[in-house]
């Protein structure tokens, strides 16, 4: 566990690891020498990539489809699984742009589903290299998982998979 926490904070921080085995522990040692530093066009990339996904989140809760216009691809291929409740069988379906686009402008039309302040939009970017991303998010219907595509100077959301929160 200590060495996934490790590399994953070497990701963040842009350090390369080393790993060296003994009999009862893993170590990691870091270097400063890595290709991968986090400079200004990195994290400039890691913001992009965030918004493009609030646009998706906040385009779905606010009823604003001009947002899923600004951040998610026209070739989007969406599918999630999800229930009634905990005592029934996920569902799959499938989505396209078109859907999408439909959804975040009636999902929550005159609040329905309750959105507020303490709604659950937590957005992680996962990994960004030059030209993909991928990024969760936790959102009131569950948790989705994105891969983005770097367009121009723009990230765009290209495929989704979700589910509805496990009960």
């Amino acid at each position: 566990m200590r060495l996934a926490i490790a590399l994953f904070a070497a990701a963040i921080v842009g350090v390369a690891i080393l790993t060296i085995s003994s009999t009862d522990q893993t170590e990691a040692v870091a270097s400063e020498t890595s290709t991968y530093a986090v400079d200004a066009a990195a994290e400039a990339d890691i913001k992009g990539v965030e918004a493009a996904v609030y646009d998706y989140v906040d385009g779905i809760y606010d009823v604003a489809p001009e947002r899923i216009e600004r951040s998610v691809s026209k070739d989007l291929v969406k599918y999630g699984y999800w229930r009634q409740s905990a005592d029934q069988d996920y569902r799959g379906s499938a989505m396209n742009y078109e859907q999408l686009h439909s959804l975040a402008g009636s999902w929550n039309t005159d609040n329905k589903q309750q959105i507020s302040s303490d709604s659950p939009r937590e957005v992680v970017v996962l990994d960004v290299l030059d030209k993909t991303a991928t990024a969760k998010l936790t959102a009131k219907w569950g948790v989705d998982y994105f891969q983005l595509e770097k367009t121009g100077d723009r990230w765009m959301i290209r495929h989704i998979i979700w589910q509805s929160h496990p009960e």
